[in-house]
């Protein structure tokens, strides 16, 4: 059985990870408010040009652009949003577990997969898979800048424009409220058409001023910019979130854990008295009998 001493060493190590478990909750608090207005403010913007691309595809255009060519698949590219750092409870782990479920499943069809990376959670875990990494960035911070995140999803967009990929996925955290964040892969290109609405069924286009062409690049690198950037957000609120509930569940483990050591600390305190009792009652008794 432990000595006192070294019960009450863990006690006071608990206590020193609970006030520092305590702290990192309340930062993550902090830090989650101003990501989850960030994300929140972009989120109108995402969603209505979701809406007017998915209103636009379902079009008779004249203008072919190659983002809405469906061709054969022969390999694909995952863009794979992940955290920086960890101690945010099965996040990132949930998230791989469903990315590579994705790369199996096209694996077993003889379909190769490349992937982007951001974050350092992602690169030092699929380091360590047999697959292609084309690009990869870290150090995204609370408000990543647009300008560094365009630049690396454009290698992907340029084995896409060269047909060496055929079919583009993105995968993050989607933050539904601070208490669930579920990881999710979305289909960025090609776009295709709504599977829940369809508009009509007869031929039409839209007219352009000044030119469809012009228009309509601009739009679709728009689109995927602006979904690429969204997800980025989610998964920044849904990594606070889930860094303040790992904390939390952390802080209260300690406190439950301090109990138990101080019940274990009182009983072995007890046994030692009784026992010093005893061994003087017996000298004593000893004594008297001479």
């Amino acid at each position: 059985m432990a000595s006192t001493k070294e019960i009450r060493n863990q006690i006071i190590s608990v206590i020193n990870t609970k006030k520092i478990t305590k702290a990192m909750e309340m930062v993550a608090a902090s830090k989650m408010r101003k990501t989850e207005y960030r994300m929140q403010s972009g989120r109108p913007y995402s969603d209505i040009i979701r809406k007017v691309i998915d209103h636009v595809v379902q079009g008779n255009l004249e203008y072919k652009h190659n983002y809405l060519e469906n061709r054969v698949i022969k390999r694909i590219g995952i863009i794979v949003v992940s955290t920086d750092r960890g101690l945010c409870g099965s996040l990132n782990t949930n998230l791989f577990k469903k990315v590579l479920f994705k790369i199996q499943k096209f694996t077993q069809i003889n379909v190769p997969c490349d992937l982007i990376l951001f974050g350092l959670k992602s690169l030092s875990f699929f380091k360590l898979c047999s697959t292609t990494i084309l690009s990869k960035m870290s150090h995204l911070g609370e408000n990543p800048n647009v300008t560094k995140l365009i630049a690396s999803i454009e290698v992907i967009l340029e084995e896409y424009k060269c047909k060496r990929i055929d079919k583009i996925f993105i995968a993050y955290n989607k933050f539904y409220n601070k208490m669930l964040q579920k990881p999710k892969i979305m289909q960025l290109l090609p776009l295709s058409r709504s599977e829940k609405k369809n508009i009509s069924n007869k031929k039409w286009d839209y007219l352009y001023e000044p030119d469809s062409k012009l228009i309509l690049d601009i739009l679709f690198k728009r689109y995927v910019e602006s979904q690429v950037y969204q997800s980025i957000l989610e998964n920044i609120a849904s990594e606070q979130a889930a860094r303040m509930i790992a904390m939390k569940t952390a802080t209260d483990n300690s406190g439950n854990r301090i109990k138990e050591l101080q019940l274990i600390y009182n009983r072995v305190r007890q046994a030692n008295i009784t026992q010093e009792l005893t061994e003087i009652v017996a000298g004593a008794s000893a004594v008297s009998s001479d």
